[in-house]
C-alpha cells in the first residue's frame, strides 16, 4: 500500500468513534492515579453540566428511540461519578487533616455554602437526598421500565402483524414497513436495556451511602491516630469533606435518575415534554378557573397567607379568562370563513342529470364522514390512495379512482363497497374505536364490544384506543378503522380486478407499450388479434390472481399465437406458460423446490376422456363425481395450507383450465398449474395424489 493510500486511510479515521474507549480509560485512570484538587474540580464541574445535558436531551426528545443511546450514557456517567468518588476519598483520605479546602473548591463550596458549614444540616440534606433518589425516583423508573420491557417484547408479533396488514393494504410502502419493522425492534432493544441500566443508578445511591460511612469512619480514625487530631477537629474536617462530596456526586445522580425516569414513562409524540404538558394539562381553560376560585376561597380564610393565595389565584383566573376567550375568537373566526352555499335556481333536466355507474363507490353513513373529511383531519382518503397506488403496480393496470359519498339510507356506522354499481362488500365500524382481530391463537381476553373481521371473517373485538398495547401483547392484530375500510376495499379490487380492466384500460396499456415497442404493438392489429379477444386474454390472467405488468412478454405471446387461433381460453394458456416464471415466483416466493399436488393416472384418463366428449367445451363430468372431485381437492388444500406451503395443483396442459375453474368454485386456496408453467430450474417434489390411493379412486370412480 503507497504511503498516500495510508495517510487516506488515517484520514478517514472518525476521532469521533474513540470518544468512548478514551473515556473509559480516562476512568480507570481516576481509580489508580492520584488527582490534584484542580483536576477534581474540573471533573466535578463537568459531571453536574453533563448531567443538566443529558436531563435536557431527556427532556426536549420527541420520542424515547430519539435518544436511543440513553442507556450507554447511564452507563458511562455513572461510572464517570463512581470513578470521581473514588478520587476524591483517596484525596480526602490523605489530606483531609490540612482542611476543609484539601479536595478542592467545588467539594468545600457543598460542604460550606450549600450547607452553611454544619455537618449536621449536611448529613440531613444528603439523606433527603438519597431517598429521593433511591426510594421514590430510582425505584419508580426501575419498575416502570421493567414493565415497559416486558410488554414491549410481548407486542412485538402484534406490531409486527399490524405492518405486514398495512403492507398489504396499501397503506404502506415496502421501504417504510421496513423502517417500522426496524423501530419496533430498536424499541424493544431500548426497554431491555433501559430495565438493566436503570439498576445503575440504584446501585450508585447504595454506593453513595456506603462511600459516606466510610469516608467519615476511616477520616475520624486517620485525623486522630495518625495526625493528632483531637475528635472535634477530625469530625468537623472529614465530615464537612466527606458530605460536600456526597453531595457534589448526589446531585448530578439525582438529574440522571429524572432523566430516566422521564424516558421510561413518557409516550411518543411529535413534541417534546414540555409541550405534552402543557397542551394536556391546560387545554382546558375551566380547569384553571375552578382552581382559581378554590385557591381564592382559601385565601379568604382568616390566618391563610392571603397575600400569597389571592395573588395566585389571581394568576390562574386571568389565566383561564384570557384562554377562554381565545378559544371563542377561534370559534366565531371559522364560522366566518364557512362559505356559503349559492342556491341554484331550478334548471330543465338533462342528460347530466342521469347519474354515470362508477366502476368503484364507496358509500358512508353519516357518522363516518369524519374518516374520508380531509377538514378533520380524516386519514381515509390517503389510505385509498395509497391502496390504488400499491395495488395498480403489482396488478400492472391503473386502478380507477373510487367515489366515495355519503348515503343516509345506510345505517350510521355501516359503510359499502360497490363495483359498477353492485355491492361486492359492506360493513359496521366504531370510527372512535380500533378493531382487535384475532388471527387464531390469542393469550388473553380483551374488553369490548365484540365484532367480526369484514375482510376475513375472523372473530374480532371492538376496543379503545388505549388498549391498543395490550391487544397486541397478547397477539392480536390491532388496525383502526380507516384501515379496516381501506383493506376491506383492496380485498375487493383483488377478488375483482378482471372486472375493472375494460377496452379503455387495454387501449391505454397497449399506448404505453408502444411508446418502447412499436413494432410489437403494430403486429397486435384488429386484423390478426381482435381487441375484444386481448381484452379477454388479460381478464382471464387476472381473474387467476396472475398480474399482468410484462406486458411485453404478454404482447409477444400472443402475436406468435394470435395467427394460430384466436380463442381467448387458448391464449391465455399460451401466455401462461410464458409467464411461468412470475406465476410461480408468486406462489412459492424465491425457493427452489415447489411442493405440489397431483391427479392419479387413471383419473387423468377419465377426466381426459371426459374433456374430448365434450368437444373441448367442457368436461362432461356426472354431477356425483363433479362433487367428489371437489370435495377430494379441498380435502387436498386443507392439509397443504395446514402444513404451511401453498396449496399447487400440478395437472397436464389441457386439464388446467378446466380443474382451475373446479378450485375457483369450491377451493379457492388450490392455485392449478399446468407441466408447462413450471420453469425448468424448479423442482418439483410431489407430496400428494388426488385419486391415488384406493379409497379415494373409489369415490372418484
Amino acid at each position: 500500500m503507497s504511503p498516500q493510500a495510508v495517510l487516506a486511510n488515517f484520514r478517514g479515521i472518525r476521532l469521533s468513534g474513540l470518544g468512548v474507549p478514551a473515556l473509559l480509560l480516562a476512568l480507570l485512570a481516576m481509580m489508580v492515579v492520584p488527582l490534584a484538587p484542580i483536576v477534581l474540580d474540573v471533573l466535578f464541574t463537568f459531571n453536574i453540566a453533563l448531567s443538566m445535558v443529558v436531563i435536557l436531551a431527556a427532556i426536549y426528545s420527541r420520542r424515547p428511540l430519539d435518544f436511543a443511546v440513553f442507556p450507554i450514557v447511564l452507563l458511562v456517567t455513572t461510572l464517570l461519578r463512581l470513578a470521581l468518588n473514588i478520587a476524591s476519598t483517596r484525596v480526602v483520605l490523605l489530606e483531609g487533616h490540612t482542611g476543609t479546602d484539601a479536595a478542592g473548591q467545588v467539594i468545600e463550596a457543598f460542604g460550606a455554602f450549600v450547607i452553611g458549614g454544619n455537618y449536621a444540616v449536611g448529613l440531613v440534606v444528603f439523606a433527603i437526598l438519597v431517598i429521593i433518589n433511591f426510594v421514590v425516583v430510582t425505584k419508580g423508573a426501575g419498575r416502570i421500565a421493567e414493565v415497559s420491557a416486558r410488554f414491549t417484547l410481548d407486542a412485538m408479533p402484534g406490531k409486527q402483524m399490524a405492518i405486514d396488514a398495512d403492507l398489504n393494504s396499501g397503506l404502506l410502502s415496502q421501504d417504510e414497513a421496513r423502517i417500522r419493522r426496524k423501530d419496533v425492534a430498536d424499541e424493544a432493544d431500548f426497554y431491555g436495556a433501559m430495565d438493566g441500566a436503570s439498576k445503575f443508578v440504584r446501585g450508585d445511591a447504595v454506593a453513595g451511602i456506603l462511600i459516606l460511612f466510610i469516608n467519615i469512619i476511616g477520616g475520624l480514625f486517620i485525623g486522630m491516630l495518625q495526625h493528632n487530631l483531637s475528635f472535634e477537629t477530625a469530625l468537623q474536617n472529614y465530615a464537612l469533606l466527606t458530605i460536600g462530596d456526597g453531595l457534589v456526586a448526589q446531585i448530578p445522580s439525582l438529574m440522571l435518575s429524572s432523566a430516566a425516569a422521564l424516558m421510561v414513562t413518557r409516550v411518543s409524540s411529535a413534541q417534546d415534554v414540555g409541550g405534552q404538558v402543557i397542551q394536556q394539562l391546560f387545554d382546558n381553560p375551566k380547569t384553571l378557573l375552578i382552581a382559581a376560585g378554590i385557591v381564592g376561597a382559601m385565601g379568604l380564610v382568616p390566618g391563610m397567607p392571603n397575600l400569597a393565595f389571592l395573588t395566585l389565584a389571581a394568576l390562574a383566573g386571568g389565566s383561564g379568562f384570557y384562554m377562554l376567550r381565545q378559544q371563542g375568537e377561534a370559534q366565531a373566526a371559522a364560522v366566518e370563513h364557512t362559505p356559503e352555499l349559492p342556491t341554484a335556481a331550478p334548471k330543465e333536466l338533462s342528460w347530466d342529470d342521469v347519474p354515470s355507474i362508477d366502476p368503484l363507490g364507496l358509500e358512508v353513513g353519516y357518522r363516518l364522514i369524519p374518516l374520508v373529511d380531509t377538514a378533520q383531519n380524516g386519514q381515509l382518503m390517503g389510505r385509498i390512495k395509497g391502496v390504488r397506488k400499491k395495488l395498480s403496480k403489482e396488478l400492472g393496470f391503473l386502478v380507477p379512482p373510487v367515489h366515495i359519498r355519503d348515503n343516509l339510507e345506510l345505517a350510521p356506522d355501516s359503510y359499502r363497497l360497490s363495483l359498477k354499481g353492485v355491492t361486492v362488500g359492506e360493513g359496521r365500524i366504531h370510527p372512535e374505536r380500533e378493531l382487535a382481530i384475532n388471527p387464531g391463537q390469542v393469550f388473553g381476553e380483551l374488553y369490548g364490544e365484540a365484532g367480526v373481521d369484514p375482510v376475513f371473517g375472523l372473530e374480532a373485538v371492538w376496543i379503545d384506543s388505549g388498549q391498543r398495547d395490550q391487544a397486541q401483547t397478547y397477539g392480536y392484530t390491532v388496525v383502526d378503522a380507516s384501515t379496516v375500510i381501506a383493506t376491506h376495499l383492496s380485498h375487493a379490487i383483488q377478488e375483482h380486478a378482471h372486472e375493472l380492466l375494460g377496452h379503455e384500460e387495454v387501449q391505454q396499456l397497449l399506448d404505453r407499450l408502444q411508446e418502447r415497442t412499436p413494432k410489437l404493438v403494430e403486429q397486435l392489429e384488429p386484423e390478426k388479434l381482435p381487441p375484444a379477444s386481448l381484452v379477454r386474454v388479460l381478464q382471464n390472467l387476472l381473474s387467476e390472481g396472475v398480474p399482468i405488468r410484462d406486458t411485453r412478454t404478454i404482447a409477444e405471446t400472443l402475436a406468435e399465437h394470435a395467427a394460430r387461433s384466436q380463442d381467448p381460453d387458448v391464449l391465455t394458456a399460451a401466455v401462461r406458460r410464458s409467464l411461468g416464471r412470475l406465476i410461480v415466483q408468486n406462489i412459492n416466493d424465491l425457493r427452489s423446490e415447489l411442493s405440489v399436488i397431483t391427479i392419479d393416472p387413471g383419473l387423468d384418463r377419465l377426466l381426459q376422456d371426459s374433456l374430448q366428449a365434450g368437444g373441448g367445451e367442457g368436461a362432461m363430468l356426472e354431477p356425483g363425481l363433479s362433487e367428489r372431485l371437489q370435495w377430494a381437492l379441498q380435502e387436498a388444500t386443507q392439509k397443504q395450507e395446514t402444513s404451511g406451503d401453498p396449496a399447487v395443483l400440478l395437472v397436464p396442459d389441457p386439464l388446467r383450465l378446466m380443474l382451475a375453474r373446479f378450485a375457483r368454485a369450491g377451493s379457492g386456496g388450490l392455485r392449478v398449474l399446468s407441466y408447462g408453467e413450471v420453469p425448468d430450474e424448479i423442482k418439483v417434489r410431489v407430496i400428494a395424489a388426488v385419486g391415488g390411493d384406493s379409497q379415494a379412486a373409489a369415490a372418484l370412480h
